[in-house]
């Protein structure tokens, strides 16, 4: 016997008493509210639309309509008439909460934390992540003989146990034989970094030699993945000398280190030894997301010393002016600081203690949960898909931890209180910093979708350079709008010579070309390289010799 169809009372009553529990629910978050007119204008629409969502499910059968989202897109969401209202019926409830939050009343950033608390919730509440909701994961049970289902068993205690997520088939990879595998050698390492040398692919390179310093929240080898998309293997084959930083993965033997050890240990150690081993004093500098805010900062401790070793510095989604930190700002106020640094601070009551790399992995993982997080719910686990292999989803899943002190004071002085767009305001390793001090040609690198790092905010550190900059935009976000090389002929990028103060007018006049912001790059670079000379035919030298191929130890140390 069929069932009978909850009548359209009922469900206008439960319709109603959506809208008003979730109206609770925002009035009982720290005394937020919706104001009565917006809230009574929601319940309305969401009344009539359910109304004719409800009316639609209980009409004759039609042909069936592609639900314009990608989570429901397979032909099991449409051709199930449950299924199909399941789906359209939690969409419209996620319109209502997140139209709702951004009603709330409050200030700017109590509204964030609002709307990114909300859309995790709806993320999460998908019936695609559900089995007994998900007709397509069913289907696949039924197809196996529920083989799928035991595959995802057995995949989410593989996971379990290794203690992170698989977003790609890491058996495929491994570090030094089919990523990162640029030929270089490592000529020095400290307790904090190995520094690699790469072997010269010209037979001459320019005179002055280039540094790059990633960001120590990841491994280097992002910008080594593969050779055809590799911006190392790239430099190295525009004819210059480079030497890389390879950061640690730290372990609690480094759980006390400090802002000031990454800035003495990291860059100045390594300027020092590329000087020793090139004969060059001044030299071409990349730094990397939070790498170039590290190198910017021991820039700017040299300056203080009456030092400028830099003939170029290449920022790429670096901030230098923390005043806008994209969606990352929900996550810092003092109370969290505080938090951080009670627990893994350098005053800690247990002692200094390590950010664990796969809580920073999380993290910016729930930055994009449908993409990051609930994707692989549904294919590893309901499907028993094993995901596909891709070097750029190893690499984010090869994560790295951090001493509690560096991180709790770059949390404070920079997220929190931003103090290094005041000159004189920071003391690192003894010396007042001041950016503006540095007179070396800034090139600057901004994605235009950098959800971390938004371009705007890039855009600030033009305001703090007194010297020579270019300014440059690209295409699609933090790390693939970096990681574009030219042969593929993807994407675009934006110029504009005259860098005025606000990031959107430098953006109405800014001039679009196609590909790879790479080659304008390239050319730049070139400019402040100097001449040609031989390439050397060994790495490092007397005082500095080869201590291993790279990519070295320290990249395959696991967090």
């Amino acid at each position: 016997m069929a069932k009978k169809s909850p009548p359209l009372a009922d469900m206008s009553s439960s319709a109603h008493a959506f809208g008003d529990a979730v109206g609770e629910a925002f009035k009982s978050i720290a005394g937020l509210s919706v104001p009565m007119q917006e809230l009574a204008r929601m319940q309305q629409t969401y009344l009539e639309e359910m109304s004719t969502l409800w009316n639609a499910a209980l009409g004759s059968p039609t042909e069936a309509v592609p639900i314009k989202d990608r989570r429901f897109a397979a032909q099991a969401w449409t051709q199930n008439p449950l299924a199909a209202f399941t789906a359209r019926a939690y969409l419209l409830n996620a319109r209502t909460l997140l139209e709702m939050a951004e009603a709330v009343e409050g200030d700017a950033k109590t509204k964030a934390r609002v709307r990114f608390a909300v859309q995790q919730w709806i993320d999460a509440a998908s019936p695609a992540n559900y089995l007994a909701l998900n007709p397509e994961a069913q289907q696949k049970a039924l197809d196996t003989q529920g083989q799928s289902i035991a595959k995802g068993v057995e995949q989410l205690l593989a996971d379990m146990r290794q203690g992170h997520m698989s977003q790609t088939d890491e058996t495929v990879f491994e570090v030094g034989k089919n990523v990162a595998t640029t030929a270089g050698t490592v000529v020095f390492e400290n307790e904090l970094m190995q520094l690699i040398e790469y072997k010269p692919l010209t037979a001459q390179v320019h005179e002055r030699p280039m540094l790059f310093v990633p960001p120590c929240i990841n491994k280097y080898y992002i910008l080594d993945l593969q050779p055809d998309n590799s911006v190392i293997r790239y430099t190295v084959e525009q004819g210059h000398r480079l030497f890389v930083v390879s950061w640690r993965n730290p372990d609690e033997s480094l759980a006390a280190k400090s802002w000031d050890d990454y800035i003495a240990d990291g860059p100045l150690k390594a300027i020092e030894v590329v000087q020793a081993i090139t004969g060059k004093d001044q030299f071409n500098m990349l730094g990397f997301c939070v790498g170039g805010t590290i190198l910017t900062t021991a820039l700017a401790v040299l300056a203080a010393r009456g030092e400028q070793p830099a003939s170029s510095v290449t920022l790429l989604t670096t901030l230098l002016d923390f005043s806008d930190t994209g969606i990352l700002d929900i996550f810092v106020d003092e109370p969290s600081v505080q938090m951080r640094e009670m627990t893994i601070g350098p005053d800690a009551p247990s002692g200094p203690g390590l950010l664990k790399g796969g809580e920073l992995a999380a993290t910016f993982s729930f930055l994009r949960p449908n993409d990051l997080v609930w994707n692989y719910v549904v294919g590893n686990y309901l499907k028993g898909e094993t995901p596909p292999p891709f070097d750029l989803l190893y690499w984010n899943s090869d994560s790295t931890n951090l001493p509690g002190p560096m991180y709790c004071w770059y949390l404070r002085h920079l997220y929190l209180q931003n103090e290094l767009r005041v000159p004189g305001q920071i003391i690192t390793c003894g010396e007042k910093v001041d950016v503006g001090a540095i007179k070396a040609p800034f090139y600057l690198y901004a994605s235009r979708e950098d959800h971390i790092v938004p371009w705007d905010a890039a855009y600030r550190s033009t305001q703090m350079i007194k010297g020579k900059k270019r300014f440059v935009m690209g295409a699609s976000g933090h790390i693939a709008g970096v990681i574009n090389p030219p042969a593929k002929g993807k994407r675009n990028y934006w110029t504009n010579e005259r860098l005025v103060a606000r990031a959107e007018d430098w953006f109405d006049d800014a001039a679009e070309h196609p590909g790879s912001w790479w080659t304008d790059w390239s050319k730049w670079l070139a400019g402040h390289a100097g001449k040609k000379v031989s390439a050397p035919k060994t790495p490092g030298n007397r005082q500095y010799k080869a201590i291993e191929a790279a990519p070295g130890r320290y990249v395959k140390q696991k967090a």
